[in-house]
């Protein structure tokens, strides 16, 4: 043996005599380079927990097995480590056997990367103390990434408006805020889009800000003179851009177009009352008889003869005479728009010789546009169109209607007319009309009809409370105070509060004793109702003489004693004397007669003869 082999051998043996009274411990724990930290010192006789023999590479795996949440972010190429651009392994960070006092995940933070994280630093955030979000004895991930974790002080809407603060706030100050107000009930249009929010909402509660104009303008209504006499729809004639000036379309909006001089009328010549209660008559005569030279000779016609361009100007030629009578509108054409040339009979009689331009169907409807439109406006429709042709049959009120086709004709989100895909839902142009708000869903067809709007037809028997008796006759906004129907209790006591004479002695449960047929008439049967048969006088007493206290919460009636002395205390002669038994003498017939003990027959005693 040579003498280096003597010397392994001489180091083994020294190596095996220092190892082989440490029973406790293994070959790796002994040669490990230095003490674990305080996390992993429960490991430092278990080195197979973080090391594979002849693995290098297998301590990573080893880590993330125990670090779930690390290796769950690795995978997902979330958070910090998964959104590492190249991979590294685990002790390059972090370095174990520097003793216990060593922390793993110590950093630079003046210099960390915020933006290789899941919460990207922007405006204030980038100036804020790590320890303003990231609390002591919490781990970096477990910091809070919602807006009130840190500024629920700061909300000054106490939570009204939800947990989503980023919708409205910036990161640049909390102060600034960038709302989107066309996603809300209420579009920013013309000068509201300028307007401070402070103006309407005069607090923090923005739900409960008024979206009606007179909300905000109700001043306004009265310094302009109409002081309610139009309504509360300001938006039927005023626009946002500006208060002043109308721009209510007369010709289109109503049956009444107006022309000449009527157009220069301020609107409170003709309607001298409330708008929307007060009918304005549409006749000349009603606001030129004092006009009216002929003095009711000629009839009241008068537009046979005058214009409104001026009531001095008469009509002479009578077109109607011609193959072409002037109706509508074409009355009020001048000669030339028809008639080019000095040859009159040259003039198209077909109402694409001259509406070609106007014709926005672009031909895909023949030309025969008297099969639809009318001369009086070539907006509107003529009765001589047949709707019951198409998927969409006109019948009673829709049928009568004089409402412009464009109303439910117009293109979802533009103003271009549209005949073939126009929705043939009722929302679709009953949508304002809905004061249920939505709340019943957008099938009106189940409660409405087309005879009239206002008129249901629906079955009360198939809801939750069927009509029966006086509530047949009853009328539904008795019971139903507002249009959302479905807020309607069905308790007697909430609409009969006034009707109970007996001031809930007898609990809330009505229907107990009464009928819906006649609120005066009820059906209590008090002999098979109750443990206290009613005979004798006591079958004409009125309730309320022995029922005198209220019923408790959840009972129908308060309970009373059923001895005689419970009301008869007060006509005891005897004083108590002969005890609560009254019944052992005197009978429910009257009180002062007496029961014979050894006949049994009834007589007054003595004190009473």
């Amino acid at each position: 043996m040579g003498w280096r082999a003597w010397a392994r051998w001489t180091c083994l043996l020294a190596l095996l005599a220092l190892v082989l009274p440490l029973r406790a411990q293994s070959l790796e724990s002994v040669l490990a380079p230095g003490k674990l930290s305080e996390a992993h010192a429960k490991w430092d006789d278990d080195c197979k927990q973080c090391h594979v023999r002849f693995d290098r590479n297998a301590q990573d795996r080893l880590c993330t097995t125990c670090h779930k949440d690390v290796g769950h972010d690795m995978l997902e190429r979330a958070g910090f480590h998964g959104r590492q651009k190249q991979a590294q392994a685990c002790r390059s960070c972090h370095t174990e056997h520097k003793g216990r006092t060593m922390r793993l995940a110590e950093f630079d933070r003046q210099r960390f990367d915020h933006t290789q994280t899941d919460y990207v630093l922007r405006g204030r955030h980038l100036k804020a103390e790590c320890s303003a979000c990231h609390l002591p004895a919490h781990k970096y991930r477990e910091a809070p990434q919602d807006c009130l974790a840190c500024h629920r002080k700061d909300d000054t809407h106490k939570g009204s408006l939800g947990p989503k603060c980023h919708e409205c706030h910036t990161e640049t100050s909390w102060k600034e805020a960038k709302l989107d107000h066309d996603k809300t009930r209420f579009a920013l249009t013309g000068k509201h889009a300028d307007t401070p929010c402070a103006s309407c909402h005069k607090d923090t509660q923005y739900r409960e800000t008024p979206r009606a104009c007179v909300g905000c303008h109700k001043r306004a209504d009265e310094q302009r003179g109409h002081k309610g006499q139009f309504g509360e729809r300001c938006e039927s004639c005023h626009g946002t851009k500006s208060w002043k000036g109308s721009l209510f379309n007369h010709d289109t909006e109503t049956r009444y177009p107006l022309r000449g001089k009527h157009r220069l009328l301020a609107c409170t010549n003709c309607h001298t009352g409330p708008l929307y209660r007060q009918k304005t008559a549409s006749e000349c005569y009603a606001c030129h008889r004092q006009d009216d030279k002929h003095q009711g000779s000629l009839g009241r016609e008068c537009a046979s003869c005058h214009t409104e361009r001026d009531w001095k100007e008469r009509a002479k030629f009578d077109h109607g005479k011609t193959a072409f009578p002037l109706l509508g509108r074409h009355a009020d054409t001048e000669c030339k728009a028809c008639h080019k040339s000095p040859l009159f009979k040259e003039a198209p009689k077909d109402c694409i010789g001259c509406h070609r331009k106007d014709d926005r169907h672009q031909g895909t409807l023949g030309e025969k546009c008297e099969s639809c439109h009318a001369e009086k406006n070539w907006k509107t429709t003529a009765g001589r169109f047949d709707h019951d042709k198409t998927r969409f049959a006109l019948r009673n009120a829709h049928a009568r209607t004089s409402i412009p086709c464009a109303a439910c004709h117009l293109e979802m989100g533009g103003p271009r007319i549209v005949f073939r895909t126009a929705s043939t839902e009722c929302v679709a142009c009953h949508r304002k009309d809905d004061r249920h708000e939505g709340q019943l869903g957008t099938q009106c067809s189940q409660c409405h009809t087309d005879l009239n709007w206002r008129v249901p037809t629906f079955d009360h028997a198939k809801t939750r409370f069927p009509l029966t008796g006086g509530h047949l006759i009853a009328n539904c906004k008795a019971c139903h105070l507002t249009p959302r129907f479905k807020d309607a209790k069905a308790e007697c006591h909430s609409c009969h509060r006034k009707d109970d004479k007996h001031q809930l002695r007898f609990g809330p449960r009505c229907d107990t004793c009464h009928t819906t047929r006649d609120w005066k008439t009820w059906r209590f049967d008090h002999d098979q109702r109750t443990r206290y048969r009613l005979d004798g006088a006591h079958a004409k007493v009125a309730c309320e003489s022995c029922h005198t206290r209220e019923a408790p919460r959840g009972k129908d009636i308060a309970p009373i004693g059923t001895h005689c002395s419970a009301c008869h205390r007060n006509d005891d002669a005897h004083d108590g004397q002969f005890g609560p038994r009254c019944e052992q003498c005197h009978v429910p017939q009257s009180w002062k007669r007496v029961t014979n003990l050894r006949t049994g027959s009834l007589q007054r005693p003595r004190w009473l003869q």
